[in-house]
């Protein structure tokens, strides 16, 4: 269970006058926002949302798969979330013969419903404040380290007072910079299925050129099924578990809206950062950034050069190629509007506010937290760049397999024969999982391109790369060259190297091996932190939060709201239009259509093409009880909604608390937004229910799927 440490990326922001700003806690909704959500249509009271003791809103929302969000959408435990969200999961269960990813699924019963092997969904079942508990154990004379320390043990009692004796996961969160702190208590189900998929051409229509992009033509879902214990409780995989009866599932709209209509959305954001300084944002967009663009780049080329070429390394490496491939165009985004908007000026000119607040004599406890922080940044600005470089590295799977498995093999060739055959089962399963789908050619290449890389350009890099670099040529095929040679030598080659060393353990061997001290010179470099560091962090930790601290009392008037850290929040807004834009061929600015979707349509192409089954239910005009009033069939919209990674998957829902949408991207002009909002530009693009609709009853032809909702026409 993770522990609380100070991070300057949970923190929260002071909440100007848009309404449409914020991520709140669902506790917090009737004491902050429910005048506010009334006005703009909510129709619902704040029990209706969160209650502990009575089924509500909240109990509909889980989180899905760790990363995402999803929501129950059936008395049956049916839960949309997004395709990609789901990718991982659906390449998993495809292979070259059975290509779900490719050619979608759709189960025509729950026995032909597919396990994926790790998958499960969290159910938030209550939070509360434990602010003042957690504060009393500490106090300013503690060093950061002492701190966190004697926070961790007071987390540890409210974790375990909390539990049930295991019923539940309990988590204790910082916000407010270690300022406030608040427990969840969660119940997580493993049993998760998949139901149905759209075929990768639908799901991920548009790929990476359309991705972050508006006008967007994407049928970004999936479906999924939780299921129990006969008795509702969390069990393992069994085929006599049954689907979930959830205590609250939401009613599906087939209503429609219009511009203007209230919105909000439910789920789990991941991470912002709106208290970042402006030097913490220059270290982001000159150093941090672009060498994760430029690392994530070239793993991008190596991958795409092996996976045209063999479907079922395309499947076996979708998922990893997905997630990079997001990041790259989201670094560069954030690159080019941090810049554009001059956020960290805007930044400066708060601080430089702060600083003469600060300054009073009543306020000198925060005088000197400013140039604490900027004084950190410029001494790590080169240390950020590094980090990046040798974080991607460490992404490459032959990178961190051998550090990963050699301690437990050092131990396990130490022991006696008895001790050796209790601890091999479990050795040769976590070898299986770590080799499951791994492609030694391109595993080396990607390693080969990535050293080359980091040793050029990170500074100070780990001294065994420098050193063999230096023997042996820092280019891409000269580090081929080595690893060829270091991949043969090593038992980390493939697992039957490792099951073959496993008959006879040399613990010599092991220690020379190649691929080991690699890996091992790797992640110790990347966890190093001089003694001078050290200082710096700790000066810095406490300085941000006194910054934070400071900030609020400067301005106690606001509202604030905790900014994102993978706990389940509530942002409201309206369906809101962009710009009049020539590319989409809708009447206003808010929505596509499946006319845009046939208009991009390439024939063969990886990001534009799809099934010939839609284009004639286009022709046709067949979209059923899926149209809009003006006949058009609609695809995606935006609403003016403050989320961020995490909330995908999410349900967009009205003033009724009915879904007519499906939360997966935001657009590139507000890649600022985990920064800094701007309630001119940032939007939310969602899939309109509708064509989730349409595409399973219409195009799949899954209609016990459709008769399996609860429909509000």
């Amino acid at each position: 269970m993770k522990k609380f440490f100070i991070s300057l990326i949970v923190a929260v922001f002071a909440l100007p006058i848009h309404a449409n700003e914020g991520m709140w806690f669902l506790m917090h909704i009737k004491r902050l926002n429910y005048v506010d959500m009334q006005k703009m249509g909510l129709q619902l009271t704040p029990e209706e949302i969160y209650s502990v003791n009575n089924a509500s809103l909240k109990d509909a929302i889980v989180q899905f798969g760790g990363g995402c969000t999803a929501e129950i959408i059936s008395n049956k435990g049916l839960v949309l979330t997004n395709h990609h969200c789901g990718y991982g999961n659906i390449a998993e269960l495809s292979t070259a013969e059975n290509d779900y990813l490719t050619n979608g699924f759709w189960a025509a019963n729950h026995k032909e419903e597919l396990k994926p092997k790790n998958l499960s969904v969290r159910f938030f079942v209550r939070m509360d404040d434990v602010s003042k508990r957690i504060l009393a154990r500490v106090n300013d004379e503690m060093t950061e380290l002492e701190r966190e320390a004697a926070i961790n043990q007071e987390i540890a009692k409210i974790e375990m007072e909390n539990n049930e004796d295991g019923k539940y996961t309990v988590s204790v969160k910082s916000f407010y910079n270690g300022n406030e702190f608040y427990y969840f208590v969660y119940q997580d189900y493993t049993d998760v299925r998949l139901v149905g998929t759209p075929p990768k051409s639908i799901g991920k229509f548009g790929g990476d050129t359309d991705n972050w992009e508006w006008p967007r033509h994407t049928g970004d879902f999936a479906l999924f099924r939780v299921y129990a214990d006969k008795d509702g409780n969390p069990a393992e995989y069994s085929e006599d578990n049954v689907p979930l009866e959830p205590k609250y599932h939401l009613t599906t709209s087939l209503k429609g809206f219009k511009d203007n209509d209230f919105a909000m959305i439910l789920g789990y954001p991941g991470r912002t950062n709106r208290w970042m300084p402006g030097a913490g944002i220059e270290q982001n967009t000159n150093y941090a950034y672009p060498a994760w663009v430029e690392a994530s780049r070239t793993s991008m080329d190596v991958m795409e050069k092996y996976m045209k070429k063999d479907q079922q390394v395309n499947l076996d490496y979708a998922s990893s190629y997905a997630g990079i491939a997001n990041y790259w165009k989201n670094r560069q985004g954030m690159i080019d509007a941090l810049k554009q908007h001059e956020t960290a000026k805007t930044k400066y000119a708060d601080e430089k506010s702060f600083q003469k607040w600060a300054s009073k004599k009543k306020n000198r406890k925060y005088a000197e937290v400013m140039p604490i922080i900027n004084d950190y940044y410029k001494k790590t600005n080169e240390i950020s760049r590094h980090d990046n470089y040798l974080r991607l590295l460490l992404r490459t799977r032959s990178a961190t397999i051998p550090y990963r498995l050699g301690k437990s093999l050092e131990y396990y060739a130490e022991q006696n024969d008895a001790k050796k055959e209790e601890l091999r089962p479990k050795l040769e399963t976590e070898i299986e999982n770590l080799y499951d789908g791994l492609h030694l050619p391109l595993e080396r290449d990607m390693l080969a391109a990535q050293l080359s890389l980091y040793n050029e350009k990170a500074h100070n890099p780990a001294s065994e790369v420098a050193e063999i670099a230096a023997t042996n040529g820092n280019k891409v095929e000269d580090w081929e060259k080595y690893l060829t040679t270091s991949f043969q030598n090593s038992i980390f080659q493939s697992k039957e190297k490792l099951n073959a060393f496993l008959d006879n353990p040399d613990a010599a061997r092991l220690q020379n091996d190649p691929l080991y001290n690699l890996s091992i010179a790797l992640l110790n470099r990347y966890r190093y932190k001089s003694e001078e560091q050290k200082e710096w962090e700790n000066d810095f930790q406490r300085a941000y939060r006194l910054m934070v601290q400071g900030m609020r009392l400067q301005n106690p008037d606001k509202k604030y709201y905790p900014d994102a850290n993978s706990t389940l929040r509530l942002s409201y807004g309206k369906v809101n239009s962009l710009p009049v834009d020539e590319r989409n061929d809708a009447k206003e600015n808010y929505y596509t259509t499946l006319k845009g979707t046939v208009a991009k349509y390439q024939p063969g192409d990886d990001e534009f093409d799809m099934p010939k089954k839609l284009i004639d239910l286009y022709e046709k005009k067949d979209f059923g009880q899926y149209a809009d009033k003006d006949g058009h069939l609609p695809v995606n919209f935006l609403s003016d909604n403050d989320i961020t990674g995490g909330n995908s998957g999410s349900p967009v829902l009205n003033g009724k608390g009915e879904l007519i949408g499906l939360a997966f991207d935001g657009n590139i002009e507000a890649m600022a937004g985990d920064v800094i909002f701007d309630e001119n530009l940032q939007r939310t693009i969602s899939v309109d229910i509708r064509y989730v609709l349409f595409l399973i009853d219409k195009l799949a032809g899954a209609t016990h799927i459709i008769d399996e909702l609860t429909l509000s026409k």
